[in-house]
């Protein structure tokens, strides 16, 4: 499925009367969704006590 084919089955999926707002937000949701799978999928991934760490540290910096 092309990039543009998954924009339109996006938008119709969406009432009719949905904002453009809205519109965007779906498709930006949509590309993030799959940035993180590419991620994933490319073990480009850190553990979650290590991510709470970092957070931690960031926190206690700033």
């Amino acid at each position: 499925m092309t990039n543009k084919d998954k924009a339109i089955s996006v938008i119709q999926s969406l009432d009719d009367d949905v904002s453009l707002d809205d519109v965007i937000d779906r498709l930006y949701l949509l590309r993030k969704i799959e940035l993180g799978i590419a991620q994933a999928d490319a073990d480009d991934v850190m553990e979650h006590d290590d991510f709470m760490n970092e957070l931690e540290s960031e926190d206690a910096a700033g």
